[in-house]
Protein backbone atom coordinates (compact mmCIF):
# COMPACT_ATOMS: atom_id res chain seq x y z
CA UNK A 1 0.00 0.00 0.00
CA UNK A 2 1.12 3.63 -0.51
CA UNK A 3 1.41 5.68 2.42
CA UNK A 4 -1.34 7.80 2.31
CA UNK A 5 -3.68 5.38 1.82
CA UNK A 6 -1.95 3.24 4.22
CA UNK A 7 -2.55 6.42 7.22
CA UNK A 8 -5.91 6.50 5.89
CA UNK A 9 -6.42 10.14 7.38
CA UNK A 10 -9.58 11.74 7.00
CA UNK A 11 -7.84 15.03 6.22
CA UNK A 12 -7.67 13.64 2.84
CA UNK A 13 -10.45 15.50 1.49
CA UNK A 14 -11.58 18.60 0.65
CA UNK A 15 -12.96 22.04 2.86
CA UNK A 16 -16.19 22.08 1.40
CA UNK A 17 -16.88 18.66 2.89
CA UNK A 18 -15.91 19.05 6.70
CA UNK A 19 -18.22 22.35 6.10
CA UNK A 20 -21.28 20.27 4.72
CA UNK A 21 -20.30 17.64 7.29
CA UNK A 22 -21.18 20.09 9.93
CA UNK A 23 -23.79 21.54 8.26
CA UNK A 24 -25.53 18.43 8.05
CA UNK A 25 -25.30 17.76 11.60
CA UNK A 26 -26.78 21.68 12.38
CA UNK A 27 -29.33 21.22 10.42
CA UNK A 28 -30.36 17.69 12.11
CA UNK A 29 -30.16 15.54 9.44
CA UNK A 30 -27.00 13.87 9.87
CA UNK A 31 -28.80 10.55 10.88
CA UNK A 32 -30.26 10.64 7.28
CA UNK A 33 -28.80 8.09 4.85
CA UNK A 34 -27.72 8.73 1.38
CA UNK A 35 -26.63 6.62 -1.52
CA UNK A 36 -23.60 8.07 -3.48
CA UNK A 37 -21.60 6.65 -6.35
CA UNK A 38 -18.32 6.36 -8.64
CA UNK A 39 -18.43 7.08 -11.73
CA UNK A 40 -16.73 8.78 -15.34
CA UNK A 41 -18.29 10.56 -18.00
CA UNK A 42 -16.31 9.33 -21.10
CA UNK A 43 -13.66 6.87 -21.46
CA UNK A 44 -9.99 8.30 -21.51
CA UNK A 45 -7.86 8.90 -24.48
CA UNK A 46 -10.78 8.73 -26.76
CA UNK A 47 -10.89 5.05 -26.46
CA UNK A 48 -13.68 2.50 -26.64
CA UNK A 49 -13.05 1.13 -23.03
CA UNK A 50 -11.83 1.44 -19.57
CA UNK A 51 -10.32 -0.73 -16.73
CA UNK A 52 -10.97 -0.06 -13.46
CA UNK A 53 -8.31 0.10 -10.81
CA UNK A 54 -8.18 1.08 -7.32
CA UNK A 55 -10.26 -0.05 -5.02
CA UNK A 56 -7.63 -1.96 -2.93
CA UNK A 57 -6.00 1.06 -2.12
CA UNK A 58 -9.37 2.81 -1.20
CA UNK A 59 -10.50 -0.26 0.78
CA UNK A 60 -7.16 0.22 2.67
CA UNK A 61 -8.36 4.05 3.57
CA UNK A 62 -11.69 3.55 4.27
CA UNK A 63 -10.53 0.75 6.61
CA UNK A 64 -8.02 3.19 8.38
CA UNK A 65 -10.22 6.03 8.21
CA UNK A 66 -10.22 8.27 11.45
CA UNK A 67 -9.44 11.37 12.77
CA UNK A 68 -6.42 12.18 15.11
CA UNK A 69 -6.02 15.10 17.97
CA UNK A 70 -3.53 16.46 15.36
CA UNK A 71 -6.63 16.93 13.05
CA UNK A 72 -8.62 18.18 15.48
CA UNK A 73 -5.97 20.52 16.76
CA UNK A 74 -5.54 21.50 13.47
CA UNK A 75 -9.63 22.38 12.28
CA UNK A 76 -9.31 24.26 15.41
CA UNK A 77 -7.86 26.80 13.93
CA UNK A 78 -9.69 27.27 10.71
CA UNK A 79 -11.29 30.50 10.82
CA UNK A 80 -14.27 31.68 8.93
CA UNK A 81 -14.67 34.59 6.80
CA UNK A 82 -15.77 37.21 9.28
CA UNK A 83 -12.53 35.83 11.36
CA UNK A 84 -14.22 33.50 13.90
CA UNK A 85 -13.94 30.03 14.42
CA UNK A 86 -14.73 27.70 11.24
CA UNK A 87 -16.00 24.56 13.05
CA UNK A 88 -17.26 24.38 16.66
CA UNK A 89 -16.62 22.60 19.19
CA UNK A 90 -19.60 20.02 19.47
CA UNK A 91 -19.01 19.39 15.94
CA UNK A 92 -15.22 18.64 16.58
CA UNK A 93 -16.09 16.40 19.54
CA UNK A 94 -18.14 14.21 16.91
CA UNK A 95 -16.04 14.41 14.84
CA UNK A 96 -13.45 12.94 16.95
CA UNK A 97 -15.71 9.56 17.96
CA UNK A 98 -16.67 9.67 14.01
CA UNK A 99 -16.01 6.07 12.77
CA UNK A 100 -16.81 4.57 8.97
CA UNK A 101 -19.77 2.87 8.85
CA UNK A 102 -20.83 3.00 5.02
CA UNK A 103 -21.67 -0.02 3.19
CA UNK A 104 -19.87 -0.18 0.06
CA UNK A 105 -19.64 -2.38 -3.04
CA UNK A 106 -17.58 -1.65 -6.10
CA UNK A 107 -16.39 -3.57 -9.33
CA UNK A 108 -13.18 -5.52 -9.02
CA UNK A 109 -10.04 -4.13 -10.33
CA UNK A 110 -9.17 -5.39 -13.92
CA UNK A 111 -12.51 -5.22 -15.12
CA UNK A 112 -13.10 -3.44 -18.41
CA UNK A 113 -15.60 -0.77 -17.81
CA UNK A 114 -17.69 1.86 -19.29
CA UNK A 115 -19.26 5.46 -18.88
CA UNK A 116 -21.91 6.10 -16.80
CA UNK A 117 -21.65 2.73 -14.86
CA UNK A 118 -21.05 2.93 -11.05
CA UNK A 119 -17.46 2.04 -10.12
CA UNK A 120 -18.23 2.31 -6.93
CA UNK A 121 -21.56 2.64 -4.49
CA UNK A 122 -21.60 4.20 -1.08
CA UNK A 123 -24.55 3.97 1.15
CA UNK A 124 -24.32 5.79 4.47
CA UNK A 125 -24.95 8.56 7.02
CA UNK A 126 -24.35 11.91 4.86
CA UNK A 127 -22.00 13.29 6.69
CA UNK A 128 -19.92 10.08 6.58
CA UNK A 129 -20.47 9.93 2.64
CA UNK A 130 -19.17 13.32 1.74
CA UNK A 131 -16.46 13.19 4.11
CA UNK A 132 -14.84 10.01 2.01
CA UNK A 133 -15.92 11.38 -1.36
CA UNK A 134 -12.36 13.12 -2.18
CA UNK A 135 -9.87 10.63 -1.08
CA UNK A 136 -11.82 7.62 -3.26
CA UNK A 137 -11.85 10.17 -6.19
CA UNK A 138 -8.21 11.00 -6.04
CA UNK A 139 -7.27 7.09 -5.79
CA UNK A 140 -10.02 5.60 -8.00
CA UNK A 141 -9.46 8.65 -10.85
CA UNK A 142 -6.04 8.26 -10.84
CA UNK A 143 -5.63 4.61 -10.75
CA UNK A 144 -8.40 3.86 -13.65
CA UNK A 145 -6.65 6.48 -16.16
CA UNK A 146 -2.76 4.53 -15.97
CA UNK A 147 -4.46 1.42 -15.96
CA UNK A 148 -6.24 1.85 -19.04
CA UNK A 149 -3.11 3.54 -20.90
CA UNK A 150 -1.12 0.67 -19.61
CA UNK A 151 -4.27 -1.80 -21.17
CA UNK A 152 -3.38 0.48 -24.56
CA UNK A 153 0.31 0.05 -24.53
CA UNK A 154 -0.34 -3.57 -23.63
CA UNK A 155 -2.71 -4.10 -26.75
CA UNK A 156 -0.63 -1.80 -29.39
CA UNK A 157 2.73 -3.82 -27.85
CA UNK A 158 0.95 -7.50 -28.70
CA UNK A 159 2.63 -10.24 -27.03
CA UNK A 160 6.00 -8.61 -26.27
CA UNK A 161 7.21 -7.49 -22.91
CA UNK A 162 6.53 -4.26 -21.58
CA UNK A 163 8.93 -2.75 -19.36
CA UNK A 164 7.10 0.84 -17.16
CA UNK A 165 9.69 3.10 -15.80
CA UNK A 166 8.26 6.57 -15.42
CA UNK A 167 8.98 7.15 -11.74
CA UNK A 168 11.23 10.32 -12.32
CA UNK A 169 8.50 11.76 -14.41
CA UNK A 170 5.54 10.91 -12.04
CA UNK A 171 3.27 12.86 -10.00
CA UNK A 172 5.25 12.96 -6.92
CA UNK A 173 6.71 9.72 -5.04
CA UNK A 174 2.79 8.78 -4.15
CA UNK A 175 2.19 9.29 -7.56
CA UNK A 176 5.07 7.19 -8.73
CA UNK A 177 3.85 4.45 -6.66
CA UNK A 178 0.33 4.75 -7.35
CA UNK A 179 0.82 4.75 -11.02
CA UNK A 180 3.23 1.66 -10.93
CA UNK A 181 1.21 -0.47 -9.33
CA UNK A 182 -1.76 0.96 -11.58
CA UNK A 183 0.32 0.25 -15.00
CA UNK A 184 1.28 -3.15 -13.72
CA UNK A 185 -2.48 -4.13 -13.68
CA UNK A 186 -3.44 -2.71 -16.56
CA UNK A 187 -1.04 -5.08 -18.13
CA UNK A 188 2.74 -4.30 -18.02
CA UNK A 189 5.28 -6.65 -17.10
CA UNK A 190 7.46 -5.07 -15.59
CA UNK A 191 8.69 -1.72 -13.62
CA UNK A 192 11.86 0.02 -12.63
CA UNK A 193 10.25 1.32 -9.46
CA UNK A 194 11.93 -0.68 -6.79
CA UNK A 195 9.91 0.36 -4.05
CA UNK A 196 7.00 -0.59 -6.08
CA UNK A 197 8.58 -4.14 -6.89
CA UNK A 198 8.76 -4.12 -3.17
CA UNK A 199 5.68 -3.17 -1.74
CA UNK A 200 2.95 -5.04 -4.73
CA UNK A 201 5.49 -7.67 -5.48
CA UNK A 202 5.36 -6.46 -9.51
CA UNK A 203 9.08 -7.79 -11.28
CA UNK A 204 11.72 -5.44 -11.45
CA UNK A 205 14.16 -4.72 -14.30
CA UNK A 206 16.39 -2.07 -15.85
CA UNK A 207 19.58 -1.39 -17.84
CA UNK A 208 21.80 1.13 -16.84
CA UNK A 209 22.25 4.94 -17.60
CA UNK A 210 23.88 7.01 -20.15
CA UNK A 211 25.77 8.18 -16.99
CA UNK A 212 27.64 4.76 -16.41
CA UNK A 213 29.06 5.39 -19.96
CA UNK A 214 30.19 8.38 -19.76
CA UNK A 215 32.40 7.90 -16.63
CA UNK A 216 34.89 5.79 -18.71
CA UNK A 217 37.07 7.07 -21.21
CA UNK A 218 35.49 4.81 -23.72
CA UNK A 219 32.28 3.26 -24.58
CA UNK A 220 33.67 -0.35 -24.79
CA UNK A 221 35.50 0.34 -21.67
CA UNK A 222 32.35 0.76 -19.81
CA UNK A 223 30.11 -2.14 -21.74
CA UNK A 224 33.27 -4.33 -20.59
CA UNK A 225 33.12 -2.90 -16.67
CA UNK A 226 29.00 -3.38 -16.68
CA UNK A 227 29.55 -7.07 -18.01
CA UNK A 228 32.31 -7.59 -15.22
CA UNK A 229 30.16 -6.23 -12.62
CA UNK A 230 26.83 -8.42 -13.43
CA UNK A 231 27.80 -11.17 -15.79
CA UNK A 232 24.54 -12.43 -15.37
CA UNK A 233 22.48 -9.17 -15.97
CA UNK A 234 23.61 -7.56 -19.18
CA UNK A 235 21.63 -5.35 -21.24
CA UNK A 236 24.04 -2.46 -22.97
CA UNK A 237 22.05 1.41 -23.75
CA UNK A 238 24.10 1.49 -26.94
CA UNK A 239 22.99 5.46 -27.86
CA UNK A 240 25.31 7.49 -25.79
CA UNK A 241 27.67 8.27 -28.71
CA UNK A 242 26.87 6.69 -31.91
CA UNK A 243 24.05 3.78 -31.78
CA UNK A 244 25.43 1.37 -34.59
CA UNK A 245 28.72 1.84 -33.46
CA UNK A 246 27.57 1.05 -30.07
CA UNK A 247 25.58 -1.96 -30.86
CA UNK A 248 29.13 -3.41 -32.68
CA UNK A 249 30.86 -2.62 -29.65
CA UNK A 250 28.14 -4.41 -27.72
CA UNK A 251 29.00 -7.33 -29.47
CA UNK A 252 32.53 -7.00 -28.69
CA UNK A 253 31.56 -7.69 -25.50
CA UNK A 254 28.81 -10.44 -25.63
CA UNK A 255 31.54 -12.34 -27.75
CA UNK A 256 33.91 -12.27 -24.97
CA UNK A 257 30.91 -12.86 -22.35
CA UNK A 258 29.73 -15.45 -24.13
CA UNK A 259 33.87 -16.99 -23.38
CA UNK A 260 33.28 -16.93 -20.28
CA UNK A 261 30.05 -18.18 -19.92
CA UNK A 262 27.97 -15.36 -20.33
CA UNK A 263 25.38 -13.90 -22.07
CA UNK A 264 24.66 -10.56 -23.88
CA UNK A 265 21.05 -10.23 -23.15
CA UNK A 266 20.33 -7.42 -24.94
CA UNK A 267 20.56 -3.61 -26.23
CA UNK A 268 18.63 -0.91 -25.35
CA UNK A 269 18.33 2.04 -28.20
CA UNK A 270 16.68 5.60 -26.28
CA UNK A 271 16.74 8.21 -29.19
CA UNK A 272 17.37 8.47 -33.16
CA UNK A 273 14.92 6.68 -35.94
CA UNK A 274 13.63 3.75 -33.41
CA UNK A 275 12.20 1.49 -36.59
CA UNK A 276 15.64 2.11 -38.73
CA UNK A 277 17.85 1.71 -35.99
CA UNK A 278 16.40 -1.77 -34.82
CA UNK A 279 16.39 -3.35 -38.23
CA UNK A 280 19.95 -2.58 -38.72
CA UNK A 281 20.70 -3.47 -35.06
CA UNK A 282 19.42 -6.68 -35.60
CA UNK A 283 21.08 -7.59 -38.78
CA UNK A 284 24.72 -6.42 -36.75
CA UNK A 285 23.74 -8.78 -34.24
CA UNK A 286 22.09 -11.94 -35.89
CA UNK A 287 25.39 -11.58 -38.25
CA UNK A 288 27.32 -11.78 -35.05
CA UNK A 289 26.02 -14.89 -34.16
CA UNK A 290 23.66 -12.60 -31.30
CA UNK A 291 19.66 -14.22 -32.58
CA UNK A 292 18.81 -14.20 -28.94
CA UNK A 293 19.96 -10.78 -27.73
CA UNK A 294 17.02 -8.60 -27.49
CA UNK A 295 16.24 -5.33 -28.70
CA UNK A 296 14.78 -3.07 -26.13
CA UNK A 297 13.70 0.64 -27.08
CA UNK A 298 12.44 3.24 -24.87
CA UNK A 299 12.21 7.48 -25.57
CA UNK A 300 8.79 8.82 -25.27
CA UNK A 301 6.91 5.40 -26.17
CA UNK A 302 3.30 5.51 -25.78
CA UNK A 303 0.46 3.10 -27.70
CA UNK A 304 0.62 5.28 -30.84
CA UNK A 305 4.50 5.17 -31.61
CA UNK A 306 4.81 1.26 -30.78
CA UNK A 307 2.13 0.42 -33.37
CA UNK A 308 3.62 2.79 -35.60
CA UNK A 309 6.71 1.46 -35.09
CA UNK A 310 5.18 -2.12 -35.49
CA UNK A 311 3.48 -0.93 -39.22
CA UNK A 312 7.08 0.37 -39.88
CA UNK A 313 8.74 -3.07 -39.54
CA UNK A 314 10.67 -2.32 -36.14
CA UNK A 315 12.64 -5.00 -35.11
CA UNK A 316 12.26 -4.66 -31.21
CA UNK A 317 11.49 -7.14 -28.89
CA UNK A 318 10.65 -5.00 -25.52
CA UNK A 319 9.34 -1.78 -24.82
CA UNK A 320 9.95 0.76 -21.99
CA UNK A 321 7.10 3.38 -21.15
CA UNK A 322 7.86 5.90 -19.22
CA UNK A 323 6.31 9.21 -18.44
CA UNK A 324 3.74 9.39 -21.41
CA UNK A 325 2.07 5.97 -19.15
CA UNK A 326 2.45 7.09 -15.67
CA UNK A 327 1.31 10.81 -15.99
CA UNK A 328 -1.63 10.04 -18.55
CA UNK A 329 0.42 12.01 -20.99
CA UNK A 330 -2.64 12.85 -23.82
CA UNK A 331 -5.48 13.17 -21.06
CA UNK A 332 -4.24 13.58 -17.73
CA UNK A 333 -7.50 13.07 -15.71
CA UNK A 334 -10.54 10.85 -15.79
CA UNK A 335 -13.24 13.26 -14.57
CA UNK A 336 -14.83 10.87 -12.41
CA UNK A 337 -17.75 12.16 -9.98
CA UNK A 338 -18.69 11.43 -7.10
CA UNK A 339 -22.94 12.09 -6.73
CA UNK A 340 -25.64 11.52 -4.20
CA UNK A 341 -28.83 9.85 -6.11
CA UNK A 342 -31.03 8.48 -3.08
CA UNK A 343 -31.46 9.53 0.05
CA UNK A 344 -33.41 7.38 3.05
CA UNK A 345 -34.79 9.30 6.11
CA UNK A 346 -34.96 7.33 9.74
CA UNK A 347 -37.19 4.21 9.55
CA UNK A 348 -37.97 5.17 6.09
CA UNK A 349 -37.51 4.07 2.56
CA UNK A 350 -35.22 5.24 -0.25
CA UNK A 351 -36.03 8.10 -1.73
CA UNK A 352 -34.17 8.49 -5.26
CA UNK A 353 -32.82 11.63 -6.41
CA UNK A 354 -31.52 13.18 -9.34
CA UNK A 355 -29.25 16.39 -10.39
CA UNK A 356 -30.35 18.50 -13.37
CA UNK A 357 -28.11 20.20 -15.79
CA UNK A 358 -28.61 21.76 -19.25
CA UNK A 359 -25.84 19.29 -20.64
CA UNK A 360 -27.81 15.50 -20.73
CA UNK A 361 -24.29 13.82 -20.13
CA UNK A 362 -23.92 15.61 -16.66
CA UNK A 363 -27.97 14.72 -15.52
CA UNK A 364 -27.17 12.27 -12.91
CA UNK A 365 -29.12 8.56 -12.71
CA UNK A 366 -31.37 8.29 -9.65
CA UNK A 367 -31.52 5.70 -7.04
CA UNK A 368 -29.05 2.44 -5.56
CA UNK A 369 -27.76 1.61 -9.15
CA UNK A 370 -26.47 -1.76 -10.10
CA UNK A 371 -25.04 -2.83 -13.26
CA UNK A 372 -25.67 -6.53 -14.86
CA UNK A 373 -23.21 -7.24 -17.74
CA UNK A 374 -25.02 -9.58 -20.89
CA UNK A 375 -23.36 -11.83 -22.72
CA UNK A 376 -24.36 -13.82 -25.62
CA UNK A 377 -24.04 -17.85 -26.02
CA UNK A 378 -20.93 -17.78 -27.06
CA UNK A 379 -19.55 -15.45 -24.30
CA UNK A 380 -18.95 -12.16 -26.14
CA UNK A 381 -20.10 -9.15 -24.28
CA UNK A 382 -23.64 -7.92 -25.76
CA UNK A 383 -24.09 -4.47 -23.72
CA UNK A 384 -23.99 -3.46 -19.77
CA UNK A 385 -27.55 -2.61 -17.65
CA UNK A 386 -27.23 -0.23 -14.95
CA UNK A 387 -30.59 -1.01 -13.10
CA UNK A 388 -31.93 0.35 -9.74
CA UNK A 389 -31.20 -2.67 -6.99
CA UNK A 390 -34.87 -1.66 -5.05
CA UNK A 391 -36.66 -2.08 -8.35
CA UNK A 392 -34.63 -4.70 -9.94
CA UNK A 393 -35.59 -6.27 -13.54
CA UNK A 394 -35.90 -9.46 -14.27
CA UNK A 395 -34.19 -11.27 -16.12
CA UNK A 396 -35.46 -10.46 -19.73
CA UNK A 397 -35.09 -6.75 -19.32
CA UNK A 398 -35.25 -3.40 -21.90
CA UNK A 399 -32.60 -0.89 -21.33
CA UNK A 400 -32.65 2.67 -22.92
CA UNK A 401 -29.53 4.70 -23.90
CA UNK A 402 -29.96 7.79 -21.37
CA UNK A 403 -28.69 10.41 -23.83
CA UNK A 404 -30.81 9.18 -26.99
CA UNK A 405 -34.51 7.43 -25.87
CA UNK A 406 -34.51 6.42 -29.54
CA UNK A 407 -31.53 3.37 -28.89
CA UNK A 408 -32.33 1.10 -26.73
CA UNK A 409 -31.57 -2.96 -26.71
CA UNK A 410 -33.72 -5.84 -25.18
CA UNK A 411 -31.88 -9.03 -23.20
CA UNK A 412 -33.53 -12.48 -23.17
CA UNK A 413 -33.42 -16.04 -21.94
CA UNK A 414 -30.60 -16.53 -24.66
CA UNK A 415 -28.61 -13.94 -22.71
CA UNK A 416 -26.39 -14.58 -19.63
CA UNK A 417 -25.92 -11.92 -16.82
CA UNK A 418 -23.32 -11.33 -14.47
CA UNK A 419 -23.63 -8.57 -11.91
CA UNK A 420 -20.07 -6.66 -11.42
CA UNK A 421 -20.24 -4.98 -8.25
CA UNK A 422 -19.72 -6.81 -5.09
CA UNK A 423 -19.09 -6.34 -1.77
CA UNK A 424 -16.75 -4.18 -0.31
CA UNK A 425 -17.86 -3.12 3.19
CA UNK A 426 -21.17 -3.86 5.16
CA UNK A 427 -21.75 -1.24 7.73
CA UNK A 428 -18.03 -0.27 7.97
CA UNK A 429 -16.49 -3.95 8.43
CA UNK A 430 -14.85 -5.13 5.44
CA UNK A 431 -16.04 -8.12 4.03
CA UNK A 432 -14.17 -8.47 0.76
CA UNK A 433 -10.16 -9.33 0.46
CA UNK A 434 -8.06 -8.38 -2.28
CA UNK A 435 -6.70 -10.51 -5.54
CA UNK A 436 -3.06 -10.24 -5.38
CA UNK A 437 -2.16 -8.11 -7.94
CA UNK A 438 -1.16 -10.70 -10.66
CA UNK A 439 -4.71 -11.89 -9.88
CA UNK A 440 -5.89 -8.30 -11.04
CA UNK A 441 -3.43 -8.36 -13.89
CA UNK A 442 -4.46 -11.73 -15.32
CA UNK A 443 -8.45 -10.25 -15.09
CA UNK A 444 -7.20 -7.33 -17.24
CA UNK A 445 -5.99 -9.06 -19.89
CA UNK A 446 -8.98 -11.59 -19.90
CA UNK A 447 -11.29 -8.77 -19.91
CA UNK A 448 -9.43 -7.03 -22.89
CA UNK A 449 -9.63 -10.73 -24.71
CA UNK A 450 -13.49 -11.09 -24.83
CA UNK A 451 -14.47 -7.37 -25.61
CA UNK A 452 -14.85 -6.79 -29.58
CA UNK A 453 -11.44 -5.69 -31.63
CA UNK A 454 -13.65 -2.37 -32.50
CA UNK A 455 -13.52 -1.26 -29.06
CA UNK A 456 -9.92 -1.67 -28.58
CA UNK A 457 -8.71 -0.14 -31.53
CA UNK A 458 -6.82 3.17 -30.94
CA UNK A 459 -8.76 5.27 -34.16
CA UNK A 460 -12.90 6.09 -34.03
CA UNK A 461 -13.04 2.82 -31.92
CA UNK A 462 -16.96 1.67 -31.67
CA UNK A 463 -19.26 2.53 -28.78
CA UNK A 464 -20.34 -0.07 -26.17
CA UNK A 465 -23.80 -0.57 -25.16
CA UNK A 466 -24.36 0.59 -22.06
CA UNK A 467 -28.14 1.47 -20.73
CA UNK A 468 -30.67 2.58 -18.29
CA UNK A 469 -33.01 -0.43 -17.50
CA UNK A 470 -36.34 0.60 -19.15
CA UNK A 471 -38.09 1.35 -15.63
CA UNK A 472 -35.20 2.92 -14.07
CA UNK A 473 -35.43 5.72 -17.48
CA UNK A 474 -38.67 6.23 -16.73
CA UNK A 475 -38.23 7.16 -13.11
CA UNK A 476 -35.15 9.30 -14.27
CA UNK A 477 -37.70 11.00 -16.69
CA UNK A 478 -40.08 11.84 -14.03
CA UNK A 479 -37.51 13.14 -11.55
CA UNK A 480 -36.24 15.62 -14.54
CA UNK A 481 -39.26 16.30 -15.42
CA UNK A 482 -40.75 17.43 -11.68
CA UNK A 483 -37.77 19.19 -11.12
CA UNK A 484 -38.56 21.53 -14.35
CA UNK A 485 -41.95 22.00 -13.27
CA UNK A 486 -43.98 19.84 -15.62
CA UNK A 487 -46.00 17.00 -13.94
CA UNK A 488 -45.06 18.73 -10.49
CA UNK A 489 -48.19 16.50 -8.74
CA UNK A 490 -47.49 13.68 -10.41
CA UNK A 491 -46.43 10.21 -9.06
CA UNK A 492 -42.95 8.93 -9.22
CA UNK A 493 -43.52 5.23 -10.98
CA UNK A 494 -44.37 2.52 -8.37
CA UNK A 495 -42.30 -0.41 -8.63
CA UNK A 496 -45.16 -2.59 -9.62
CA UNK A 497 -46.11 0.30 -12.47
CA UNK A 498 -42.61 -0.37 -13.68
CA UNK A 499 -42.52 -3.83 -13.69
CA UNK A 500 -45.70 -3.72 -16.05
CA UNK A 501 -44.09 -1.41 -18.37
CA UNK A 502 -40.93 -3.35 -18.90
CA UNK A 503 -42.72 -6.44 -19.30
CA UNK A 504 -44.25 -5.12 -21.71
CA UNK A 505 -41.61 -3.30 -23.22
CA UNK A 506 -39.77 -6.84 -23.49
CA UNK A 507 -43.07 -8.68 -25.14
CA UNK A 508 -42.40 -5.83 -28.04
CA UNK A 509 -38.54 -6.40 -28.30
CA UNK A 510 -39.38 -8.89 -30.84
CA UNK A 511 -41.87 -6.73 -32.90
CA UNK A 512 -40.78 -4.31 -35.59
CA UNK A 513 -38.90 -1.24 -34.54
CA UNK A 514 -42.27 1.22 -35.38
CA UNK A 515 -43.45 -0.50 -32.28
CA UNK A 516 -40.12 0.18 -30.26
CA UNK A 517 -40.31 3.61 -30.95
CA UNK A 518 -36.97 3.09 -32.86
CA UNK A 519 -38.15 5.40 -35.77
CA UNK A 520 -39.67 8.16 -33.89
CA UNK A 521 -38.05 11.39 -34.00
CA UNK A 522 -40.27 13.28 -31.58
CA UNK A 523 -37.62 15.21 -29.04
CA UNK A 524 -38.85 15.51 -25.66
Amino acid sequence: MSHIAAEGSAMLTDLYQLTMAQAYYASGIDSTEGCFHLSFRENPFGGGFTIACGLEQAAEWLEAWHVSAGDIAFLRGRLAADGTRLFTDDFLALLAELRFTCDVAAIPEGTVVFPREPLMRIAGPLPMGQLVETALLTIVNFQTLVATKAARVRLAAGIDPVMEFGLRRAQGPDGGLSASRAAYAGGCDSTSNVLAGERFGIPVAGTHAHSWVMAFDSEVEAFEAYADALPNNVTLLVDTYETLEGVRRAVEVGQRLRERGGKLLGVRIDSGDLAWLSVKAREILDAAGFVDTKIVASNELDEHLIASLKDQGAKIDLWGVGTKLVTGWDQPALGGVYKLSAVRRPGGEWVPRVKVSEQVAKMTVPGRQGVRRYHRADGSLAGDMIYDIDRAPVHEATMIDPTEHLRRKSFTANHTAAELLVPVFEAGRRVWQPPALDEVRERTLASLAVIDPSLTRTLNPHIYPVGLEHGLNDLRTALVMRSKGFDRDAAVPSRAAIAEADAAVARDAVAEPERLGLNDTTKE
